[in-house]
């Protein structure tokens, strides 16, 4: 533990590298754009059928999920209607 912080610390003095310094180890444009490319082929895309079944669910979880938040607002208003009218047949 007590060498892991020390390294830790040790690591947090080390100057930055600058960009000369970057460029020297060839760490230039050119190679940070292939990088890319290549970690880029590395992913595993997910296929169109898979794509289509997982947006159906989304549409229909949130669909369901809205009908159920309309119904108990439906609840809530109709129970505060009933309330209201019976306070306001019992109070004038």
């Amino acid at each position: 533990m007590a060498t892991e912080v020390k390294a830790m610390v040790l690591k947090k003095a080390e100057p930055a590298t600058t960009s000369k310094e970057a460029a020297a180890k060839g760490l230039g444009i050119i190679e940070f754009v292939s990088g890319i490319k290549e970690e880029f082929g590395r992913i595993t895309w997910t296929s169109p059928d898979e794509l289509r079944t997982y947006t159906k669910i989304v549409v229909g979880t949130t669909f369901a999920l809205g009908l159920g938040i309309y119904c108990v607002d439906f609840l809530i208003q109709a129970t505060l209607n009933v309330v209201g009218y019976v306070f306001h047949m019992i109070f004038g």
